[in-house]
């Protein structure tokens, strides 16, 4: 629980809390951290009053999001764990979380910035890392997967997924599925049966290249003026 009030919430309050949150969720992605309740509030079309009622500040609001993806994250765990086979629990685990991690772009955000010491939070932390710890023993102890690989590597995985599905989104919104595949298969997982996906083509990487900011490297934007 965080220190949101956890009564149970009329019909229209549930639904004024879940469009601020869907909104939070949206301006996060956007603009990372520099987003204030004020302007939740305006974007969301909801009154101030009814924002901080709810959120009474804005690190209750990331701690909301925090609690709300992790429960995520406990279920697929837990989902995965009814599978029989323990190379198919871990693979089912990482594929799912994935997926989810690909269409999240305001996690990071998110994680940097929960209160990861308060107790409640704490404790989502760590029951995700014994279910973790226990869907890579178990795969470890069955041979499914390589004798070295452990729980970090989890972690590591949704990282670098998460990094191409932020730059792919746009272009190629599957092509995460591609490399999920690769490093899976490079762990010692076998392949699904619908594990073979398309690369993407030369021009979808070209628009996947960073950017040029407006202001050239090095300058300063004074020009001759600038110089000595």
């Amino acid at each position: 629980m965080t220190r949101e009030t956890q009564r149970p919430l009329r019909a229209d309050a549930e639904r004024n809390r879940r469009l601020i949150m869907e909104t939070a969720d949206r301006m996060f992605a956007q603009h990372g951290s520099a987003v204030t309740l004020n302007e939740i509030s305006r974007e969301a079309g909801v009154g101030v009053a009814t924002v901080y009622r709810r959120f009474p500040d804005l690190q209750v609001l990331i701690d909301a999001l925090f609690t709300e993806r992790f429960t995520t994250f406990l279920r697929l765990a837990t989902e995965a764990e009814q599978q029989p086979d323990p190379g198919q629990a871990l693979r089912h685990y990482l594929l799912a979380a994935a997926q989810w991690r690909a269409r999240d772009r305001a996690l990071d955000v998110i994680l940097a910035h929960a209160s990861m010491d308060d107790r409640p939070i704490a404790q989502m932390r760590d029951d995700l890392g014994r279910h973790v710890d226990g869907l890579v023993a178990g795969a470890v102890a069955a041979g499914a997967v390589r004798e070295d690989f452990a729980s970090p590597d989890v972690y590591a995985f949704l990282h670098m997924i998460g990094a191409v599905a932020d730059r792919t989104e746009e272009v190629a919104p599957e092509a995460w599925r591609r490399y999920a595949e690769a490093l899976l298969m490079g762990f010692g997982l076998e392949q699904g049966p619908a594990a073979h996906t398309s690369p993407m083509t030369d021009g979808q990487i070209l628009r996947t290249w960073p950017v040029p900011s407006t202001q050239p490297p090095g300058d300063t934007g004074q020009g001759d003026a600038g110089r000595g």
